[in-house]
């Protein structure tokens, strides 16, 4: 089912590398137009040559999610070369995961600054847009942790679930509009969340957890799914984990 993602207009932030990166291959297979974002230019300049290689429609933007002018500068730009605004995929995210008694203040203003204020300025950029062309899709990225807290991940599960309370108040409020929301809450996937944890130990735990991680093709089937559905289906919330990760 995946006639309704040829020439979609998609936002994917967060997109030079692991879940972003594997989404925007799939979705340009499937005939998307791409508008890609993240801070590493270089890695998002190298993903657009491979995918126009092969015939897709990209643009590319240096995006800092906790920069609100620069998320709003991709929506703009997006809209400006393609037209509409049909998906946004708020992908960029951080876990530098700690125990709160180790006081890693930074890395909580760092996890609250991307993956909270980051998704909200994401759909601040395009909901204008979504509600003047009356339709859209705003596809949040929780975490099997926005479900579930465990030691040392207190700040990341509180923004993970803070993503899904502002996403289904989206929901809930965009109905008017004919704008779908979905919630994609992903267990251990490969993508480089661990790279951004400062704790040794910490980062050596999770690396192990992350032994039995499925491939970022996972999450950007998940992707798939949601935005193939008809536009009168909305999928609100998928939760998904590899079939041994127990929490």
């Amino acid at each position: 089912m995946t006639d309704n993602i040829a020439a979609k207009v998609v936002i994917i932030t967060g997109a030079s590398s692991g879940l972003g990166a594997a989404t925007a291959r799939l979705l340009a297979g499937h005939g998307a137009l791409l508008a890609l974002g993240a801070r590493r230019l270089d890695r998002l300049d190298a993903l657009a040559s491979e995918l126009r290689a092969r015939g897709a429609r990209v643009l590319v933007r240096a995006t800092d999610v906790t920069d609100r002018a620069q998320v709003q500068a991709l929506a703009d730009a997006a809209l400006a070369e393609f037209g509409r605004i049909d998906v946004i995929v708020n992908n960029a995210g951080l876990m530098p995961h700690s125990p709160l008694e180790r006081l890693k203040v930074d890395d909580w203003d760092r996890m609250i600054d991307v993956n909270l204020k980051g998704t909200l300025y994401g759909i601040a950029a395009v909901l204008p847009q979504m509600k003047a062309q009356k339709s859209g899709h705003v596809i949040n990225v929780s975490s099997v942790a926005g479900h579930k807290v465990r030691p040392g991940s207190a700040v990341y599960a509180a923004t993970k679930h803070a993503v899904r309370v502002i996403a289904e108040g989206l929901r809930q409020e965009v109905k008017p509009y004919n704008i779908r929301c979905t919630i994609i809450s992903p267990g251990a996937v490969e993508s480089e969340l661990a790279d951004s944890i400062t704790e040794p130990d910490i980062e050596a735990a999770v690396r192990k957890i992350y032994e039995i991680a499925v491939p970022a093709e996972t999450f950007a089937n998940m992707v798939l799914f949601a935005m193939s559905q008809p536009e009168e289906v909305d999928v609100n919330e998928i939760l998904f984990r590899p079939t041994r990760q127990e929490i």
